[in-house]
């Protein structure tokens, strides 16, 4: 691990009284510094504190060790307030490349969004969403009537992803997952697997008739016409597992469930 022996560390918590009183130990016990002069960061919480400190110090590119406190922590290592510093010494890298959502609403307004687990576009109205999808600037589907349809990376293959049926997506995989929400027509198709590389284009058809949003992790854009999903390769996330709770393992548990 390309830390210290004596990481500087930050630790930032969900809003929660539990993940605050945790902080607040954490911090007496080891000293803290602000995350952006940190070696490390110890994000305390659940997923969604996860990500978000991802999304927080991208540009900073910091390690982020996580300790759940949440409820699934698949992102996360288990919590123990003793030995931080052995286990941040011992942990081992991840490395995340997130996507890139571009978007166009019905207004022409563009937006520019990074995703680290999925690109999600959901109806907005009780009508389905007709949407027409495009690969590497080949139409793959004209028409696509459904709840929504996404792209997610092999580290957000196991969340929303996995809930409506798309494919688990080892990390090493080299692979995107294109899943359709509920699909209605064509009725049998159940997704792709793309190269990490492609470009995903969605053109909203009937956009005003049929609203879609469009959601980069949790960053939601309503009303959109057009949405472009890329891999962001020149931003690089580390992620830092416990030897025993490394991630692609459990991505690999994942596939064999019950």
């Amino acid at each position: 691990m390309a830390v210290s022996p004596a990481p500087l560390v930050a630790f930032v918590a969900a809003a929660t009284p539990t993940a605050r009183a945790a902080r607040a130990r954490l911090e007496k016990r080891y000293g803290a510094v602000p995350p952006a002069r940190a070696d490390v960061i110890v994000a305390l919480g659940g997923d969604g504190l996860m990500l978000q400190a991802l999304h927080r110090n991208m540009r900073h590119k910091t390690p982020i060790y996580g300790m759940n406190l949440g409820t699934v922590g698949f992102l996360l290592n288990t919590y123990k307030e003793t030995g931080l510093l052995a286990r941040l010494k011992k942990a081992r890298e991840v490395r995340l490349t997130p996507l890139r959502m571009h978007a166009i609403n019905t207004r022409g307004q563009h937006f520019d969004v990074t995703a680290i687990n999925e690109v999600s576009l959901l109806r907005s109205s009780r009508q389905t969403a007709r949407l027409a999808v495009a690969v590497d600037g080949m139409k793959r589907l004209p028409e696509l009537y459904c709840d929504g349809a996404m792209v997610a990376t092999p580290a957000g293959s196991t969340a929303y992803n996995l809930s409506a049926h798309g494919p688990i997506l080892p990390l090493g995989a080299g692979l995107l997952a294109l899943t359709p929400i509920n699909a209605f027509r064509p009725r049998r198709w159940r997704g792709a697997l793309l190269p990490r590389d492609s470009k995903v284009e969605f053109t909203i058809l009937d956009p005003h008739k049929r609203p879609v949003a469009a959601a980069a992790d949790s960053v939601e854009i309503p009303n959109v016409a057009k949405v472009t999903v890329t891999e962001a390769t020149d931003i690089e996330l580390t992620l830092l597992f416990d030897p025993e709770h490394d991630l692609e393992e459990r991505i690999l548990k994942e596939q064999f469930a019950p």
